[in-house]
């Protein structure tokens, strides 16, 4: 056999779903030079990871593909993109809107968005072949993942063949699923919490069931509580407006495809009989997994490979495209070196939280919280007890989507940040350390978000001011890209705050927090360079 001779990057990612891809954008716009290697050709056509959120749609405008992705959408935007969750069957007597996240859309910058996965793939696809710096492998696997104190090295091997290249690099991530072979090669261990379910996902078209839906109009996606599933959910999910639909719910064990009548089973969920044509039928096991760190030397994971949960709540998609989001910025900046040795490492200090409390607090609470209502309320037997909780649940469907604000304070990157990261905050105007920046009107007609770029920017009321030249000055001395951008009266009273530090992934890594003179090291900790003083913390 002949030798491999090697191709050099700065990074190879491996897997090329929405999480890989997005990360390979977010470093190619940057001008990181990134190999994407990818073992499917196009795009797979099973309809998931639909709901996107304002926050993910933050990202998708700053990679450029917002206005591609929402053309793409399969279902027309005047009809409306909203959920339901019902009792019993889907057509019960009780039902309420389910997943409201426009209860929080003014503290975003952009409206959430819904479509199937391939199509957000297909997006994603056609913006990484406009950027120069990225080689995509499509078609391609990674046999083996290897790492010393100088870089990667990745054999890949052609998916429907018998090439074999050979990557080199500073960096390799892994977005290759929850079996990520980069996670393995790695010896990066996980924790599991298997719920011991079996699901099935059916994806099918049925003309009748899209008539039969027209009495709830403007809702999309559908879950179904029924007391013997004791909190999992049966959950139907529209595709288009023509009769495509996906479904998961709770199946036996041993289960298989030709050993259950589906087409009765999604009857019995609906309380309706229609006609069934499935186009796909496959299981996957409900279980919670979380990779023990996100870093192994030079060697990372995201998405799936660093996660997996059960879809439940529209969670997955837009973790793991945070993920690539806060991992992006920081490698380029360990590349381009204004980023510090502390940098990389807080990926793991800031991300893992996030989603062991996104697991926690709102995906396995939703579970337990269901069976217990389930549990102790039933309209056959106290009709009224249960229409009074059922209304409160209500109100609790609402709190949940505002207080589902992922948050790093007290990152070690974060300035004069209290807490830990976590998934549970509030939403909020206010500039606050460690959390997401709201937009805001300018003097201009412009938003804050406009002026928002690819390295540290210094929101400031003055300019012109002694505390922003000394942050400029600061920045200059350490090589950082620091833009400066000056804030009205409305936009820093909203804020509480008259001069603001944002990260490039739109957090606040400083606000107020201490003298102006100590600029210099302040830049120095949010990018990961140096512990702050005393007297600044």
């Amino acid at each position: 056999m002949s030798p491999i001779s090697p191709d050099t990057s700065q990074v190879v990612i491996i897997g090329g779903g929405p999480v890989g891809t997005g990360l390979a954008i977010a470093l190619g716009q940057r001008g990181i030079g990134c190999t994407l290697v990818e073992r499917y050709a196009q795009p797979q056509p099973i309809p998931k990871g639909q709901n996107l959120t304002q926050r993910t749609m933050e990202h998708f405008h700053f990679w450029g593909a917002e206005k591609a992705l929402r053309a793409a959408r399969t279902i027309p935007r005047e009809y409306g993109i909203g959920g339901m969750t019902s009792y019993g069957t889907l057509f019960g007597d009780y039902h309420y809107d389910w997943l409201q996240r426009e209860l929080v859309r003014p503290y975003y910058f952009t409206d959430n968005e819904r479509l199937p996965q391939y199509a957000t793939e297909a997006v994603l696809r056609a913006r990484v072949a406009e950027l120069p710096s990225v080689t995509t492998l499509y078609g391609w696997t990674a046999e083996t993942v290897e790492q010393d104190d100088n870089g990667v090295r990745i054999v890949v091997a052609e998916r429907h063949g018998a090439a074999r290249r050979e990557l080199r690099a500073d960096y390799a991530v892994g977005c290759d699923g929850s079996r990520s072979t980069t996670r393995e090669a790695a010896g990066i261990t996980q924790t599991r919490s298997d719920h011991d379910r079996l699901m099935v996902l059916l994806v099918f078209r049925s003309r009748r069931l899209n008539e039969l839906l027209s009495r709830y109009p403007g809702k999309s996606y559908y879950n179904v509580l029924h007391p013997d599933l004791r909190g999992y959910w049966q959950f139907f999910g529209r595709v288009d407006l023509d009769g495509g639909f996906f479904f998961h719910a709770p199946v036996p064990p041993g289960t298989t495809k030709d050993s259950m009548d589906f087409a009765a089973y999604l009857q019995r969920a609906a309380g309706a009989e229609f006609d069934v044509a499935f186009e796909h039928i496959g299981f996957w096991d409900l279980r919670f997994a979380i990779a023990d760190q996100y870093r192994q030397g030079r060697v990372f994971v995201a998405g799936d490979a660093a996660h997996s949960h059960p879809p439940y709540g529209g969670y997955g998609i837009n973790t793991g495209l945070e993920d690539a989001a806060n991992l992006g910025w920081k490698l380029a900046a360990t590349l381009q070196g204004w980023g510090g040795p502390a940098l990389l490492d807080s990926y793991d200090a800031e991300r893992r939280p996030v989603f062991a409390s996104t697991a926690r607090d709102f995906i396995e609470k939703s579970i337990h919280s269901d069976r217990d209502f389930l549990t102790v309320f039933d309209p056959s037997r106290d009709r009224a007890a249960f229409e009074a909780e059922w209304t409160a649940r209500q109100s609790g469907a609402r709190s949940e989507v505002a207080s589902f604000e992922p948050n790093y304070e007290g990152s070690p990157i974060v300035v004069n940040g209290t807490g830990k990261p976590s998934a549970v905050g509030s939403h909020s105007f206010q500039a606050r350390a460690g959390h997401h920046l709201a937009p805001q009107p300018l003097p201009n007609g412009g938003n804050v978000f406009d002026t928002l770029g690819e390295g540290l920017t210094l929101l400031t009321s003055a300019p012109d001011g002694a505390e922003a030249t000394r942050f400029e000055d600061a920045a200059k001395r350490q090589g950082i890209p620091l833009q400066i951008v000056a804030l009205g009266a409305d936009a820093e009273a909203a804020y509480g705050s008259g001069t603001i530090l944002v990260r490039p992934d739109q957090f606040v890594a400083w606000a107020d927090g201490g003298p102006a003179e100590h600029a210099e090291d302040i830049l120095a900790r949010a990018l990961g360079k140096a512990v702050l003083a005393e007297s600044v913390s």
